[in-house]
């Protein structure tokens, strides 16, 4: 799982009747360095299913690959990055400390 950040969405003209009724967002994932502030340490944007409502700006907890589909199992749905959670707050810890 990695945490990302919404920077827009995405309207699908066409979709699998599983997937219908939730949205598609473009997510930025971070590494450490941008967790710390550093722009230098986004990744490169990637769409997601969104049934939670993420909206512009928000900070997700994002699944990717098999893992993506398996909040829905045993139904399957065509999906390769899901936003697992809303993050309201994310605390790095120096392991120095």
């Amino acid at each position: 799982m990695r945490i990302g950040e919404i920077i827009g969405s995405v309207t699908l003209s066409r979709a699998h009747p599983s997937i219908q009724g939730a949205s598609w967002k473009l997510v930025v994932p971070f590494d450490q360095a941008a967790l710390r502030g550093d722009d230098a340490g986004r990744g490169e944007p990637l769409v997601a299913f969104d049934e939670l409502g993420a909206g512009l700006g928000s900070i997700i907890a994002l699944s990717e690959g098999a893992e993506a589909a398996a909040p829905f199992n045993p139904e399957q749905k065509p999906l390769d990055a899901y936003n697992a959670a809303l993050l309201e707050n994310i605390e790095l810890v120096d392991e120095d400390s």
